[in-house]
């Protein structure tokens, strides 16, 4: 009764056995016993830890089969050849764009697209055409016909009905009819360029993507003074990006205005920085210049006609150099290329002119307000002659002054 806790082990004996001989062996088998299972214990656990390892491995090599399967290059209707989708990705770990983000950009085009055709149902206004007019009534039932199947196409994801097969095939008669539309909208805007001045166009970069630019055609000379000029419009968030940028052999901030992230926008001279007090990016058309001289680097900046800000100090005594590369709606990190798309500028540029001199605060204010006769820039003068427009930024008429009325 004083023993407390005991824990009484059966062995079984034969008749004729000694009882005393066979507790002892008894003993001695439940500790081989207990040894052994510990070592089973360890091997299970070594075995179920494999396991886990395996089940992981075959579950990453399954969502990149997956994405392998699903994967499909997406050009957006655009002009120029340097148009570029998205690249395959073969078993990498790059990520693709989701089917919700497909959407997007396939809604972001048709907004585009509409945007287009209303521009040219202004000009059918203005030319009283029986044939524009059909053709522009037939544009638009197309345009809400896509919208409708870009609607279904969503719903059908949200509850999970479409097939990888059947999601590619309607993706691809989607882009199929957009390519068609935006083919039949490029011939007709061709055709107000006949009766429209060289000038009156804009630029309208709709998505922030690293293949989505326009090129100038004529390089900059060597400056020791400028002024740069350009209507703009934007509500990209967060910063509008870069609406141009020169880059020269050797140094690609040469020159470049650019909105990053949440700092304000800057001008870049040899990678010197002047941070311009603009306030653009609410959807409105703006008119911004800025001048600069070599001289004590002594720089202007103007909003909508009036003088917001001025420096000096930057980049003095040093010229703008010449024979570079002049890219509107993208940042160089090289020689005309080494976009991010996180620098791209989204929105809507006009009338872009550069001065080897500086500008007078009137000649200024009379760009802004359109009380003078236009001036064009002496050094690159806003003409549909001198851009090349490259994936998928497109062009339709603009006049500045219609905007402030």
């Amino acid at each position: 009764q004083g023993l407390g806790q005991t824990r009484f082990i059966c062995t079984s004996v034969p008749l004729d056995g000694d009882v005393c001989a066979a507790s002892a062996l008894g003993t001695g088998s439940a500790e081989e016993l207990k040894g052994t299972v510990l070592q089973l214990r360890e091997t299970v656990l070594q075995q179920k830890e494999t396991i886990m390892n395996q089940k992981e491995t075959i579950r990453e090599l399954t969502a990149k089969l997956g994405r392998c399967e699903s994967q499909s290059v997406l050009e957006l209707p655009g002009e120029g050849k340097g148009r570029k989708g998205f690249s395959k990705n073969t078993m990498g770990d790059l990520s693709r764009p989701a089917a919700a983000e497909t959407l997007s950009q396939l809604g972001q085009t048709l907004q585009s697209l509409k945007t287009r055709l209303e521009n040219l149902e202004q000009f059918s206004r203005m030319n009283s055409s029986s044939q524009t007019n059909n053709l522009k009534d037939i544009l638009q039932n197309k345009i809400d016909d896509l919208e409708k199947q870009v609607l279904s196409r969503v719903n059908s994801l949200e509850e999970g009905k479409l097939s990888p097969r059947n999601e590619s095939e309607e993706r691809g008669k989607i882009e199929s009819t957009l390519t068609s539309l935006h083919q039949r909208i490029s011939d007709l805007e061709k055709g107000q360029k006949d009766s429209r001045p060289p000038d009156r166009f804009q630029l309208t970069f709709s998505l922030r993507t690293n293949y989505m630019y326009a090129k100038v055609k004529k390089s900059l000379p060597e400056m020791y003074a400028f002024s740069i000029c350009m209507w703009i419009k934007s509500s990209a968030s967060p910063g509008m990006g870069t609406p141009f940028s020169y880059a020269v052999p050797g140094q690609a901030n040469e020159l470049v205005l650019i909105e990053w992230g949440n700092n304000p926008m800057e001008i870049l001279i040899n990678d010197k920085v002047a941070k311009l007090p603009f306030v653009i990016n609410d959807g409105k058309w703006h008119h911004i210049c800025v001048t600069w001289t070599t001289r004590d680097g002594v720089w202007e900046a103007y909003q909508d006609g009036t003088q917001t800000g001025n420096g000096e100090n930057l980049a003095p005594y040093h010229p703008i150099k010449p024979q570079g590369v002049l890219v509107l709606g993208q940042e160089q990190d090289t020689l005309g290329g080494g976009f991010d798309a996180t620098q791209a500028f989204v929105g809507e540029l006009a009338h872009f002119n550069v001065w080897d001199r500086k500008l007078s605060p009137g000649e200024v204010y009379g760009l802004a307000t359109c009380s003078s006769k236009t001036l064009a820039g002496n050094v690159i003068a806003w003409a549909e002659s001198n851009i090349d427009i490259y994936g998928g930024a497109t062009k339709w008429t603009f006049e500045a002054c219609r905007q402030l009325n």
